[in-house]
């Protein structure tokens, strides 16, 4: 392989994200099973309130990891998809909480102030926006992609985790006859039914943790 190819090669992976169209790494995927007790965790949403899951016991809870400069995120919030889901899911009772797990300086990361402007341009429709700069929060879930989603049910145990359906590609065609696995589950948890996929593979950009 000669240099200019190589040089094209380094080019293209700084342009591009990493995309997790396979498996992520195992670290990243290990922390957490359905059929598992939740994480309890305590964060710092958009207006400074602090949130903790202890606090929602007997609320159906999604966590849903965002990046705004994600085209895989794009796909959904730019289609509506995504807000479609989070009006349908907060209309029955469940808090919607989107997580923010980009580092200060890396592509998604935003203040509590743009964290609100951009829910609000997106028309989005989240109980609240977790601000995540640490990464704590994702690592503590192995959250490996944005989107990566979690369902858990009142009893704060995990009933789902993995990609919001089965395409993964960031083509908005791609929504056309997709399989929503996560509203499926939410669905399921709603209902007291148990969840068909309770697990599946993440895709879209990696997650922009701190060192």
């Amino acid at each position: 392989m000669n240099r200019r190819t190589l040089t094209g090669i380094a080019l293209g992976a700084l342009i591009f994200p990493i995309v997790f169209t396979n498996s992520p790494p195992a670290h990243a995927r290990d922390a957490l099973q359905p059929g598992q007790p939740a994480p309890d965790f305590t964060a710092t949403d958009s207006s400074g309130k602090t949130v903790a899951l202890s606090a929602l016991k007997g609320k159906t809870v999604v966590l849903e990891w965002t990046n705004d400069g994600c085209p895989y995120v794009g796909k959904h919030y730019n289609s509506g998809t995504m807000q479609k889901l989070q009006a349908d899911a907060t209309d029955k009772g469940v808090v919607w909480l989107t997580v923010i797990s980009s580092a200060p300086g890396t592509q998604g990361y935003v203040s509590g102030l743009e964290a609100d402007k951009l829910t609000a341009d997106r028309k989005a429709k989240p109980t609240a926006v977790l601000l995540d700069p640490k990464g704590s929060l994702g690592r503590l879930y192995g959250a490996a992609t944005t989107p990566h989603m979690y369902v858990i049910d009142g009893a704060g145990t995990l009933r789902y985790e993995g990609g919001i359906d089965d395409k993964p590609s960031a083509s908005p065609a791609s929504l056309q006859g997709a399989r929503p696995f996560a509203r499926e589950a939410i669905d399921a948890v709603q209902a007291g039914k148990p969840v068909a996929v309770a697990s599946s593979r993440p895709y879209g950009c990696s997650i922009k943790y701190a060192d």
